[in-house]
């Protein structure tokens, strides 16, 4: 198998284990953001830390990786914040789509400061999956415009961190890089959790255990995945969440998709198989390559 396509398959893992995420954030109730992010990263935190001990790898990274770490730290916790923003003020479809418009900015990042070249066919699937998106979000102006905002946002600020993991490459081992990430995140937010901090239910206390757990599936997938690959080649099968969001919002929360959100499903998928069966030069790959 080669490497994208591996890539391919981990960022799908990683989508599905970030909708379990927003279930269980959205499942958790009225908790304060940043007390569910910090639920979420300190979670993460202690898994990668046996996962970095058990293989050996550096707790913090090389010294000369640590201004990219420290980036890709500073903009994956404010996407993060963001996100748990919208999910907590915003219906879960809507907070995961807007949130998944991050693929589109991960390859414009990564166009403008990696230099990776960008085919016209890329741009084509992003395109046409951007509408599906619009499809299932259906936005309406008439709602208060911050908590999209904050959606928005938390795509921008989570490309930039996908495109910041893609220029490490292969310097950093992505135990490493994810546990520097979440116990970055989880040392600056305590303090201030420590301040606004609000009981919970043995219930919700479950429920953002487990959503920390699945963000860890998540996060570990999608850091090997934009290591294997670049972001321009698999980062539009980061739609895949959209399915697996609206999936899990009608069994746990009874939200029905309407024809529009399942005409956007298929839009998406489109663009993804697209995506998926175009070769290096652009061109179709035959099917009977495409099964090999």
């Amino acid at each position: 198998m080669t490497n994208r396509n591996k890539g391919i398959l981990l960022i799908i893992l990683s989508a599905f284990g970030f909708s379990l995420m927003t279930l269980f954030v959205k499942l958790s109730g009225d908790v304060p953001t940043l007390q569910k992010t910090i639920f979420r990263n300190g979670v993460t935190m202690i898994i990668t830390f046996f996962l970095v001990i058990y293989f050996k790898q550096r707790l913090f990274g090389k010294r000369e990786n640590q201004p990219l770490l420290l980036l890709r730290s500073v903009l994956g916790g404010i996407g993060i914040v963001l996100l748990f923003y919208a999910i907590d003020n915003l219906v879960i479809a809507d907070a995961d789509m807007l949130n998944k418009m991050s693929p589109f900015f991960t390859i414009l990042f990564a166009a403008v400061f990696l230099k990776e070249h960008v085919k016209r066919f890329q741009l084509y699937s992003i395109v046409i999956a951007f509408v599906g998106m619009l499809f299932i979000i259906k936005p309406s102006f008439s709602l208060d415009v911050v908590p999209y905002a904050a959606g928005i946002l938390s795509a921008v600020f989570a490309g930039a961190a996908y495109t910041v993991l893609r220029a490490l490459g292969g310097r950093e081992q992505f135990y490493t890089i994810v546990f520097y990430f979440s116990g970055f995140t989880t040392v600056i937010l305590l303090p201030f959790v420590i301040y606004i901090y609000e009981p919970m239910t043995l219930q919700q206390t479950v429920y953002l255990l487990l959503g920390g757990v699945f963000a860890t599936v998540g996060q570990l997938g999608i850091t090997l995945a934009y290591k294997l690959a670049p972001p321009n080649e698999i980062s539009v099968f980061n739609y895949f969440t959209v399915v697996f969001t609206a999936l899990l919002g009608f069994t746990f929360l009874s939200q029905v998709p309407d024809i529009y959100s399942i005409l956007g499903y298929a839009i998406i998928f489109g663009a993804s198989l697209y995506m998926f069966l175009k070769d290096k030069d652009g061109e179709i790959v035959p099917a009977k390559l495409a099964k090999k």
